[in-house]
C-alpha cells in the first residue's frame, strides 16, 4: 500500500463502508499511530505500511461480535485496539478503555480527546478491585493478543458478570488450542465458548475471535 507526504497509509476503500461517517475520525486516529504510536512505541515502524488491515480494520471486525448498544470493556487497550475502532465502527456502543501503563494511558486520553468522543480511559487492570468498581454493569469484554484465554478469563473473571461475554481477538494458535482448553475455560464459569469469523467482506483484515459467556454463579 501507498503512503502520503507524511508517512501514513491512506484508507483502503473498505473502511468507508466499516466506519461510514466517522471515516475522518479513523483516518486521523491511524495517523497519531503512524506518528505518535510509533515514537512512542506502542506501534511497531514496520506495521505502519499495513496498519489499517492488520490492526485498524481487524479490530473493527470485532463489531460483528458485539450486540446493539453494549456496554463494552476494552482490557489491555494499549494503543487503543481493538476498542477505538470499535467504537468508531458502532456508535452505538458505551466504551472504555482498560490500560494499566501510563504511557500508553497518555496515548489514549489524548487519542479519545482528539475524536471527541464519550469513552472513558481508566488506568489499571481488569482484575483489580479499583477498576472493578469503577466500571458499573458491563456486556462485553474485548481484548485483543491480552493474554492465554484461561488467564484472560481469570484476569476477566469480576468484570464478566452472570451473561456477560468475553470476545478475544487472538492468533491462530490459541484457535487452534480452543477445543483443549474448553474444559479448564468450563470450569472457570464460561459457557457457549466458540470461535467466530468476523469480517469476511475485509479481505485481509477478515479475522476469528473467540466468544464466550459467563455462565450463572
Amino acid at each position: 500500500m501507498s503512503r502520503d507526504a507524511a508517512g501514513v497509509p491512506p484508507a483502503p476503500e473498505a473502511a468507508r463502508a466499516v466506519f461510514g461517517e466517522a471515516l475522518p475520525e479513523a483516518e486521523r486516529y491511524v495517523a497519531r499511530l503512524a506518528s505518535d504510536g510509533v515514537t512512542r512505541g506502542l506501534i511497531g515502524p514496520r506495521e505502519v505500511p499495513r496498519l489499517w488491515e492488520r490492526h485498524v480494520l481487524n479490530s473493527a471486525a470485532v463489531a460483528e461480535a458485539v450486540p446493539a448498544g453494549a456496554r463494552v470493556v476494552d482490557v489491555g487497550s494499549g494503543a487503543g485496539l481493538p476498542g477505538i475502532p470499535l467504537g468508531l465502527a458502532r456508535p452505538d456502543v458505551s466504551l472504555t478503555l482498560v490500560e494499566p501503563m501510563a504511557r500508553r494511558v497518555e496515548f489514549l486520553e489524548e487519542a479519545v480527546a482528539d475524536l471527541a468522543r464519550p469513552w472513558r480511559v481508566v488506568r489499571g487492570r481488569a482484575e483489580e478491585k479499583a477498576v472493578v468498581g469503577a466500571m458499573g454493569p458491563v456486556d462485553v469484554v474485548t481484548a485483543r493478543a491480552v493474554a492465554a484465554l484461561p488467564r484472560l478469563v481469570a484476569w476477566c473473571r469480576a468484570l464478566l458478570r452472570p451473561g456477560a461475554q468475553l470476545v478475544a481477538l487472538v492468533g491462530a494458535r490459541a484457535i487452534a488450542e480452543l477445543p483443549a482448553l474448553r474444559p479448564e475455560l468450563e470450569a472457570a464459569g464460561m459457557r457457549d465458548i466458540a470461535a467466530r469469523a468476523v469480517g469476511a467482506a475485509l479481505g485481509e483484515a477478515a479475522t476469528t475471535v473467540v466468544v464466550m459467556t459467563r455462565g450463572a454463579r
